[in-house]
Parts: structure tokens; sequence; C-alpha cells
């Protein structure tokens, strides 16, 4: 008899289970930290979707620089993480905040600049070259400022001519990708920009060009992290696997290989080959 109630007790459970866990995944919320150019680009609005419609659960973007992305996945503030800096993503790891980091996707940088070119960057043989007249020139400069990945692979870049950039030339904006386009644009300055948030906004920016591209010292690779629930037992670390999984599935890197604009991929999925 109680082996009888035991197992009638089991089938109700079982069946709560199966009502309740569709509703909390409907109910889901995954606080996904990205860095500013897979907004800016219009990425995220394309392959977010598909994912929240398969599991039920809304994805809250919170679109920063790469650094500060990664000081909310420290700080539990958010559940997963997608960026594009690979020390800092490294570091965040060792340090136990992150765990199960997957490649994404890659594009790469581009240094932009004012058609009319007073620092002959067009004419550079190297990124090093380029970012060398810029500074003989003392030409306007556009930096991120914000910590971002791009931020972090200019500065990288400066260090390589041992280079400190200072000075009236040199703006350091404290925003996103979008804004230090624009900004560059207004001024006819020069800057780095990624090359998916470039080709999305370049029909916005008649009075910029690529200047400068190619070579290993622009590649900018992506990466996916959850915030190790070990740290931050309230993070939504179920949904994080989700999300990570998603962006490197099949289905998830087609996303990524298919967004194009005027015809030019922004982005090269690096999950799925």
């Amino acid at each position: 008899m109680k082996s009888r109630k035991s197992m009638r007790l089991v089938a109700i459970a079982l069946l709560l289970c199966a009502i309740l866990l569709p509703a909390a995944a409907q109910n889901a919320r995954l606080r996904l930290a990205t860095t500013t150019s897979t907004q800016d680009s219009g990425l995220l609005p394309v392959l977010n979707p598909p994912f929240e419609k398969l599991t039920g659960i809304t994805v809250d973007v919170i679109a920063v620089g790469t650094g500060k992305a990664i000081k909310l996945g420290e700080n539990g503030d958010v559940d997963v993480v997608l960026v594009h800096d690979r020390k800092a993503e490294d570091k965040f790891v060792a340090q136990g905040f992150g765990v199960n980091r997957r490649d994404v996707m890659h594009n790469d940088f581009v240094v932009v600049g004012p058609s009319e070119d007073p620092a002959q960057v067009g004419a550079s043989t190297s990124t090093a070259d380029a970012f060398a007249r810029i500074a003989r020139a003392r030409a306007g400069f556009v930096s991120r400022g914000d910590a971002s990945g791009t931020n972090a692979k200019e500065l990288e870049l400066w260090a390589a001519i041992s280079m400190k950039p200072a000075g009236a030339w040199y703006k350091e904006a404290g925003q996103g990708m979008g804004e230090v386009l624009t900004m560059s644009a207004n001024l006819k300055a020069y800057t780095l920009a990624d090359r998916g948030t470039w080709i999305a906004m370049k029909d916005k920016l008649p009075g910029l060009r690529v200047l400068s591209e190619g070579g290993p010292a622009l590649f900018n690779p992506y990466g996916v992290i959850a915030v190790n629930p070990q740290k931050h037992p309230e993070a939504n670390y179920m949904s994080a696997m989700q999300y990570i999984a998603w962006v490197t599935s099949v289905q998830g890197q087609k996303i990524i290989r298919e967004y194009t604009m005027g015809g030019q991929p922004l982005f090269t999925p690096d999950a799925v080959k």
C-alpha cells in the first residue's frame, strides 16, 4: 500500500514538473553583457529572437565595452558575456569568474579616417606604419577610451610603436563604436573600428573611408563565457549554457555566417566550420 502511495506521489510530482518547467522557462530571463559592436552591427537583433522563440527565455542585452561587460560578469550582475578581448577573457576565466568559454566568431579591425587623409595613412605598408603616420602628423584621432576590446586593441597598436598618445590631437570619447565613428566623421579624424560596425554604419559616414586593413595585428575574435555559478549562485547558469549552446550550434552559426549588409559578411563563425 505504501509502495503504491509512494508511486502515486512520484507521478504527481513528475506531472507538476512537466507543467511548471515550461512555465518557468517562458518566464526566464537571461542577462547578456556584450560589446557594443555586436549590437551596433545589428547582429544580436537577428541572432537572439530565434533563441528566445526556441527556449522561451528572454535575453536582456547590456551593450557596453568589453571591459565593462567583463566587470559586470565579475560582479555577478549578468549571467553570460559575449566579448572580444582574448587576454581579458582568459583572465576572467583564470580568476574563476567565468566558465565554459567558447569561440563564437571573428572579424577584423580597420583603420578609418577622412577622405582627405592628411596623415597619408592610405599609403602605409602595415598597421604599425599607419599608426606611426598618424602620430607623426599629430592628426586627429578619436579613441573609444572605454576599456572596450577595441580600445584594448588600439592601445596595443600604439604600444607596438612605443607610443603613448596624448595631446589635443588625441581624443578619448568614452563611448561605443557607433558614437565614436560618428564623432570621427564630424571631426574629420582617424579611429580604429571593428569591421562589423563599420559596414553597418559606413553609408551614414560619407566623409570616412577605410585607409588601412588586413594582417594578423587586426584580427578580432569573439568569445562567449558563462558566469561561474560557484562564484555567483544567483546567476542563471542553465540559461547561460543554453545560450552558449545556441550561438555555437549549427543553426546559430548559420545565422552569423549569413548575416550580411550590402553583400558583405560582418562576421565569420568559428564554432562550426
